[in-house]
């Protein structure tokens, strides 16, 4: 399968995150093109083990074998709403047509007055019958997460959940057996050397499912298959080619359940692909496409990178997780 692949001419981009958008990073890989089209091979910063060989065979998915067959056409999806001052918060959320949130809180250690107005301006923008949750991306020890938790549900109007309040398994657990809010996991499956031998089901009541970091929609389904918890499809801070494989996998499950976590093209300066295909939600939900959309030559120009070490880097990391796969 590998040999199919343009490994030696791979594109390597780098989109920034919009100025202030604080719990979001932009995004930086490569673009891989195979027979069946394109896929992008983005692992974070210090992933350069086994699990960067899950990023890579999720592209070479894409654009090899393609995805399962969906079950439905489009989806509905989450606005994602950063760390920023409330108003600007209130404008994120009304926008999309959205009926669910995906809110940043736990970005600074004096965050919390800031994290409690940005969830009362989010539930003034949706109304009351819109769906909010929160994002701490495992900044919390156990006490606080505990104390935080219900100020922060009680500001929201009501939570569906709170996304990894802690950093370890363990201590997400404690927490979720002090408090009535629903828990959910990310950073924990998608960091694990090995996902499917996390014990999950006494930790947290909802997994959270990244499709790049599972290494592929099909490993992804199984995840889903296997966890014994309720699943959410979300996705890391991807141009518009690795976010559709997070569509082909919401659009494969048979149950879903949660709105999708897979608003987040947005918080992104740009895309590489052409304005009309970029996957910003229209009336809160996104299309289910049987491949990724292919670049635009203009856009993949604006946000190549020029630096020819960071050039290298990317390369280097690519010849290594190939060896591992």
């Amino acid at each position: 399968m590998q040999t199919l692949i343009d490994f030696d001419n791979a594109p390597v981009f780098a989109i920034p995150a919009r100025d202030g958008y604080r719990g979001f990073t932009g995004c930086e890989g490569m673009l891989l093109e195979g027979p069946q089209g394109w896929g992008e091979f983005s692992p974070p910063d210090g992933i350069a083990d086994l699990r960067s060989a899950r990023y890579l065979t999720a592209a070479i998915e894409a654009g090899t074998v393609g995805w399962p067959d969906p079950m439905r056409g489009r989806v509905p999806v989450a606005v994602a709403v950063p760390a920023v001052e409330p108003a600007l918060a209130a404008r994120i959320a009304g926008t999309g047509g959205c009926r669910t949130a995906d809110v940043r809180v736990a970005c600074g250690p004096e965050s919390l007055r800031g994290d409690i107005a940005r969830l009362e301006a989010v539930r003034d923008a949706l109304g009351p019958g819109g769906v909010i949750r929160c994002d701490a991306g495992g900044a919390w020890d156990v006490e606080t997460a505990v104390a935080v938790i219900a100020e922060l549900d009680k500001a929201a109007g009501g939570l569906e959940f709170v996304e990894q309040p802690c950093a370890s398994l363990e201590a997400v657990a404690e927490v979720r057996r002090r408090v009535s809010v629903p828990v959910a996991v990310d950073e924990s499956i998608r960091l694990a050397a090995d996902p499917f031998s996390l014990a999950l089901t006494e930790a947290a009541d909802i997994a959270v499912l990244t499709v790049t970091a599972l290494g592929g929609v099909r490993r992804a389904m199984r995840m889903a298959e296997t966890c014994g918890l309720s699943c959410v499809v979300a996705a890391e801070p991807d141009s518009s080619v690795g976010l559709a494989g997070g569509l082909a996998l919401a659009g494969a499950l048979p149950d879903l359940t949660h709105d999708c976590g897979l608003g987040t093209a947005a918080v992104l300066t740009g895309d590489l692909v052409s304005p009309g295909r970029s996957l910003i939600p229209v009336d809160g939900h996104l299309p289910v496409a049987p491949m990724p959309p292919a670049p635009d030559r203009d856009r993949l120009a604006e946000f190549a990178v020029g630096d020819p070490a960071r050039v290298v880097r990317w390369r280097e990391l690519l010849r290594i997780v190939q060896e591992l796969i």
